[in-house]
């Protein structure tokens, strides 16, 4: 086979850089754990041993993860002064917990990936599914604070509204059930917008339950939100006249079923708001930096918790527009329509 020479250079450096972008994930999450990051926020620019007495961390480590992140361009290096300064922008990302762009939560899914690495390869092998349970405890995290900031700055003032007429009903008292809830965050931010609205969240991961009942009663909204172990295809509770999916139906291993329980357990004129990770119907729609984290997180968490329940149709995260209409006409929706989007999400009412 005859190489191109200038491809394969090309292609080398490529796959060097993603070797560095991997080592350097390592550093991010040190820098959020040990508030490293928190640390330099506001304070302008800082030497190593500034820095160290600030995090109460020990210089020669500091420094060394100082220049890591000088190369990977997360911190500015001032030469002269021998500084480094995280400028207002990169503050917004590794920073602020609070920031709709924070970003350090998404490596722990990352680091669960090759903390799981023996459950892939045996998933692989057998053709068997992992469990959402199966993980380590740092998915169940990371993927609800990763999410938590982006359903604050979307759900109520853009999603939501995006919808036929669900903003007026739920002024009025409408009743919300929220589906694959996980730690609840959904869940609250529509309990707290919606005084008079009766809230329900459901998820099968026991722990993750605990957890938004946790979440519910810090944020004051123990007795405006109801938190139970459950399916997709067993919650009660019916009827709903909203009915919530949080990037999580193509995780489920029967997602026509759940659509059909989803459709019984309508109100008359209910509405269901699904929300997915952005994608386009062909593979070559998404053959870009969104796609390449969605499709590697799908391989071994979506596809695989997918497979490891009944039917396993293991949609993945990539599903598509197209591919999730046709669940929701299988499962006997008259109406399906793209609401709104994000870069990041679609967001879809059924009816």
């Amino acid at each position: 086979m005859q190489l191109d020479e200038q491809r394969l250079n090309n292609f080398v450096q490529q796959v060097f850089c993603d070797l560095a972008v991997s080592t350097s994930s390592v550093m991010v999450l040190l820098g959020h754990k040990l508030d490293l990051y928190q640390a330099m926020a506001g304070a302008g620019p800082l030497t190593p041993v500034e820095l160290a007495a600030r995090s109460d961390c020990a210089e020669r480590y500091v420094r060394e993860w100082l220049n890591s992140q000088a190369a990977a361009n997360y911190v500015d290096y001032h030469a002269e002064s021998g500084r480094y300064e995280l400028a207002a922008e990169q503050a917004m990302v590794l920073a602020n917990p609070e920031s709709p762009v924070f970003m350090p939560p998404a490596w722990e899914v990352a680091a669960t990936m090759w903390l799981d690495e023996d459950m892939a390869m045996e998933a692989f092998r057998t053709g068997k599914g992992v469990p959402w349970g199966a993980h380590s405890q740092r998915l169940f995290c990371g993927t609800a604070a990763f999410f938590r900031n982006g359903y604050r700055e979307n759900l109520v003032p853009n999603w939501l509204p995006a919808l036929e007429g669900v903003v007026e009903k739920l002024k009025r008292g409408a009743r919300v059930a929220d589906v694959g809830c996980g730690f609840g965050h959904s869940a609250t931010i529509i309990a707290e917008a919606f005084p008079d609205a009766e809230v329900h969240g459901f998820d099968n991961h026991p722990p993750s339950i605990d957890a938004a009942r946790r979440n519910a009663a810090q944020a004051g909204l123990a007795d405006r939100v109801q938190f139970d172990v459950a399916t997709a295809k067993d919650y009660p509770g019916a009827p709903f006249d909203l009915i919530c999916f949080f990037d999580c139906l193509h995780d489920m291993g029967d997602p026509v079923g759940a659509a059909r329980h989803a459709r019984k357990s309508l109100a008359e004129g209910g509405t269901v708001l699904l929300v997915e990770p952005y994608a386009g119907n062909r593979v070559e729609d998404n053959l870009n930096p969104v796609g390449r984290m969605f499709y590697a997180a799908s391989t071994t968490l979506c596809c695989a918790h997918s497979l490891s329940e009944d039917v396993g149709l293991a949609l993945g995260a990539q599903a598509g527009e197209e591919r999730l209409a046709q669940v929701f006409r299988e499962a006997g929706f008259p109406s399906f329509r793209r609401a709104t989007e994000t870069p990041f999400n679609l967001i879809l009412e059924a009816c």
